[in-house]
């Protein structure tokens, strides 16, 4: 009986994904849960698996083109499953039904520190978009990597397993964990890539804007035209976290396998804060406040190709080193497009670190349908009054953008200095 494959919904307020990639064609085997095809949407991309075991019988969506949630896509024949061995008859695709193999590869480049293959073997490869990316990235040679998949298919797993063994036999890899942040800003996100330069072949160049881009021009300008804007704008002398840092930093590395950042700080102090102030953790249903039980915290993440939010599910119940691991976790995750539907939904307050470049001040816009959103500047040393002299401290400032409709200033005041307080006077083990 024919499976049918639908386009998800990446997000609440989601209405519509792209095609970008079909990894499977007409004809192919696919196991339940085994990538299918790309999505694009402008919370996030993403592979979307299999939603049962079978033959992939009909494409009914091209690459490229956008349908609405729960489009029929594609269909899979599940009876065709039950016996692989048997040959399946399946119709040609339609001019316009765009069909994709799952990519079998060699390796792109050669690590230096891999050994080469057998003289006269040459295997190939069954990966992911997400696995060749790594292995680009990190000069691997996949076929040095055993793979655990069905088929032998290397996952992700795969790869960080072997990068675990290569640097314990004294061959570390580059990184691959969330660098640690520098002093002049807190790292909620790394750094995307610089964008490559422009080519021009006239006085003007149009390009077109890419589909996350409009995407998120699109809810941005629906969030400005939802939401009465207003921002205020907190000095936060972060000494005392900064001194824990350095104190305990390497401890908590070699404790718990990542590094410490600023991140859990700032993500701890709001927790705190809508504790204490429930309306900001709420979001507007006509006439009337809907307050949100969980705390359920958006980290923005930078791509080279915009903005995505997943979000950490009741974050007010995660120690310290539970809210350190899920951020890491996440923003990895997001920039491999790996996350998961449920992992962009539900967010009730957002954090944006606008401070990665050196900004001191920005006024984020709310991610609806939230009330407000958590803008982090630079952290630095700067000269500051104290005892009335003039002393060095590490400073950032913090703005906080919110729905004038249901709050006002006097409550995000108020808000925001439990904030400045918890940071300032921090008191919560670490480790």
């Amino acid at each position: 009986m024919p499976v049918n494959v639908i386009m998800p919904q990446m997000g609440e307020s989601v209405a519509e994904g792209t095609i970008t990639r079909w990894i499977k064609k007409v004809g192919d085997r696919v196991e339940r849960d085994e990538p299918l095809f790309e999505i694009s949407t402008d919370k996030v991309d993403a592979e979307i698996p299999s939603p049962a075991a079978g033959i992939l019988t009909r494409i009914l969506v091209k690459e490229n083109e956008t349908v609405e949630v729960n489009t029929v896509v594609a269909e899979i024949d599940g009876e065709g499953a039950m016996d692989s061995a048997k040959s399946v008859s399946v119709k040609e695709p339609a001019p316009d039904e765009t069909t994709f193999s799952e990519s079998l590869i060699k390796p792109e480049t050669e690590s230096a520190s891999a050994a080469a293959p057998p003289s006269g073997a040459t295997r190939e490869v069954r990966s992911s978009p997400v696995v060749r990316r790594m292995a680009r990235e990190h000069q691997l040679d996949l076929t040095q990597i055993h793979g655990t998949g069905l088929g032998g298919r290397i996952s992700k797993k795969d790869v960080l397993a072997y990068l675990a063994a290569q640097k314990e036999k004294g061959k570390p890899p580059a990184a691959i964990t969330e660098p640690a942040p520098t002093p002049a800003a807190p790292s909620i996100a790394p750094s995307p890539a610089v964008p490559s330069r422009m080519t021009w072949s006239g006085p003007t160049q149009t390009v077109p804007l890419t589909l996350m881009r409009r995407q998120i021009a699109e809810r941005m300008v629906m969030s400005k035209r939802t939401s009465p804007h207003v921002a205020t704008v907190f000095e936060v002398e972060m000494t005392r976290v900064a001194e824990l840092m350095s104190r305990h930093g390497e401890d908590f590395e070699r404790r718990n396998g990542l590094k410490l950042t600023y991140t859990p700080f700032f993500v701890r102090a709001a927790v705190d804060a809508l504790k204490q102030f429930p309306v900001v953790n709420a979001s507007l249903d006509g006439d009337n406040i809907v307050y949100k039980r969980d705390i359920n915290m958006g980290i923005a993440v930078a791509l080279e190709t915009g903005l995505i939010v997943p979000v950490i599910k009741r974050a007010d119940e995660k120690s310290f080193l539970g809210i350190a691991r899920a951020v890491r976790d996440l923003a990895g995750r997001a920039r491999a497009k790996r996350l998961n539907v449920e992992e962009v939904q539900e967010g009730t307050f957002t954090i944006s670190n606008h401070g990665v470049f050196g900004s001191l001040i920005g006024t984020p816009i709310i991610h609806q349908p939230q009330v407000a959103i958590l803008g982090v500047g630079a952290i630095e040393k700067r000269p500051v009054v104290r005892n009335d002299a003039i002393a060095i401290r590490t400073m950032v400032y913090l703005t906080l953008s919110f729905d004038h409709r249901v709050l006002d200033g006097a409550v995000a005041d108020q808000f925001m200095s439990r904030i400045k307080a918890k940071l300032e006077n921090w008191d919560e083990s670490i480790l």
